[in-house]
């Protein structure tokens, strides 16, 4: 009884992003539709039809989702888009991951239906959305001003934070770092000092879960690494399309994390440790700072509080950079290249788009985001709670959402309250701390090509991307040297087209978001 009203009292005190809506729908059509969807995503290459949530949806709207997803034998969604596509016949609908590059291509030559008008005459939930969400349909509109597919919007703003073992710090008699260069120094210290007490100079000062987080530290010294939620992405200046990868500012941020890895601060298993990152070195007691998830990082302190007596892992602020800057590069992206959309061969898109408005219901908010009420959780003083047994599992509580089909990569609208029943308490002070000081920089939200702009982006950047990433893991390691190589290194860029990727991006950014 004490957890759940502590649950309560954390729903009611957290600022949600935007009300829910709060009128039913009625039942979408009085006899049952069958509607064959491909729905292809990491963790299910097909769309499940016994998901109770999809269960209950039938129930609710009439309408009954059908399997058909090509590319079974596959994890690559981009392969299975292609497979779809290269069969000529459609399903009704087409969703899952990435799918918003292929449908906003595809769309405007007629594979996909444009959804601005069905939105507006037949989609008031969504339309709504859109109405209070200015510039996120601009975002994902195809290069003809049409929109092809809807999104799977995230909420909240913070995903991941900087994490550092406090209790080593305390044995240490070290502070938390402030600055980049404090930064350095504690892990020298936890490098040097035998902070885990072993006798042994096995501590990893700096690791993480995602190799990619590592060039996140190039931040530190007022460079980017990304310009989204997607590692190696486009990022915005001055109203002008970059890649990180190609700045002097990242030659100088890489510079000094080649050199933080050649000092051994750096776990030098960085490239191949993998996702089991976390689990050994925190469990092993040799894991001294990362760059993680909020909530499931400091879910180790109380998952290792028997095993590591003293074990306080805590989000602290970015520390200053170079140049004064406190940066968290890291952040929910407002919308996501996953969703649904209709293809050119579905023959009943009213009822199909007045399908996708239900899941913007409050109905279907709560369906798609926390499972089927009763099931996995209970309406308690107007706030929807998990059960103690969804909670209390072994198993991740968005691993159970999966699993009944919550949570999965249709077009539907996260609900943060989901999230904040499982975030542990030292996670929900950090996000407080994080959100207390202005440290979020703005995410690029991608463009739409036209064919002939496609064309020269899929001619070009794949290779220049792949050399970039070569590079880059070269120079971390001690291969070449960064600073001396640099001047060979952009000519290469130059020859291998990057100014015409550039060029193409800039031209789909004006046109994209010229308001």
């Amino acid at each position: 009884m004490r957890r759940r009203t502590f649950i309560l009292s954390m729903l009611a005190s957290t600022t949600l992003s935007g009300k829910v809506f709060a009128a039913d729908t009625p039942k979408i059509v009085d006899k049952p539709l069958d509607l064959s969807i491909h729905f292809h995503w990491a963790r299910s290459q097909g769309y499940i039809e016994s998901w109770p949530v999809e269960q209950r949806a039938r129930e609710l709207t009439g309408i009954h989702l059908k399997d058909a997803t090509v590319g079974k034998n596959t994890t690559d969604d981009i392969e299975a888009m292609n497979l779809l596509l290269a069969q000529g016949k459609m399903p009704d609908i087409v969703g899952g991951h990435l799918i918003k590059q292929p449908v906003n291509e595809y769309g405007p030559q007629g594979a996909f239906m444009p959804l601005n008008d069905l939105v507006k005459e037949h989609a008031p939930h969504i339309q709504a959305f859109w109405d209070s969400h200015p510039g996120l349909q601009e975002a994902i509109s195809a290069y003809d001003g049409n929109y092809y597919y809807i999104p799977y919007f995230p909420d909240g703003k913070f995903a991941r934070a900087w994490f550092i073992r406090q209790d080593w710090l305390d044995k240490l008699g070290l502070q938390v770092p402030q600055t980049v260069d404090e930064l350095h120094d504690v892990l020298v210290a936890f490098r040097d000092g035998d902070p885990n007490g072993d006798g042994k100079k096995d501590e990893v000062p700096f690791f993480v879960s995602e190799w990619t987080e590592m060039i996140r530290l190039v931040t530190l010294w007022d460079a980017r690494s990304t310009g989204s939620d997607t590692p190696h992405d486009f990022y915005v200046e001055d109203g002008k399309v970059l890649h990180p990868y190609a700045q002097e500012a990242y030659r100088d941020g890489l510079s000094h994390v080649a050199q933080w890895y050649k000092e051994g601060l750096i776990d030098p298993e960085v490239f191949t440790r993998g996702n089991s990152s976390r689990d050994y070195l925190l469990g092993e007691n040799l894991g001294g700072m990362t760059h993680d998830w909020f909530a499931s990082t400091a879910n180790y302190n109380t998952a290792l509080a028997d095993k590591i007596p003293g074990f306080k892992f805590v989000p602290f602020l970015p520390p200053a950079s170079a140049k004064g800057v406190r940066m968290e590069e890291n952040r929910r992206i407002p919308v996501k290249p996953d969703g649904w959309a209709i293809s050119y061969m579905n023959k009943n898109p009213v009822e199909t788009i007045k399908y996708f408005d239900f899941w913007f219901t409050e109905q279907g908010r709560l369906l798609s985001n926390f499972g089927v009420e009763g099931q996995t959780w209970d309406m308690i003083d107007g706030q929807p709670v998990f059960k103690p047994e969804v909670l209390n599992s072994d198993k991740p509580v968005n691993s159970q959402m999966y699993s009944i089909g919550a949570q999965i990569f249709k077009g539907y609208w996260m609900d943060y309250r989901y999230e904040w029943q499982w975030t542990p308490e030292i996670a929900r002070k950090g996000i407080e701390l994080y959100e207390a000081n202005d440290l979020l920089v703005d995410q690029f939200l991608g463009v739409a090509f036209t064919k002939d702009e496609q064309a020269i982006y899929d001619k070009y950047w794949p290779s220049i991307l792949t050399y970039m990433l070569e590079r880059q893991q070269a120079w971390v390691l001690g291969t070449g040297n960064i600073k001396a190589d640099w001047d060979d290194y952009v000519k290469t860029l130059d020859k291998m087209g990057y100014p015409k990727v550039i060029d193409v991006m800039n031209s789909a950014y004006k046109r994209q978001y010229a308001k």
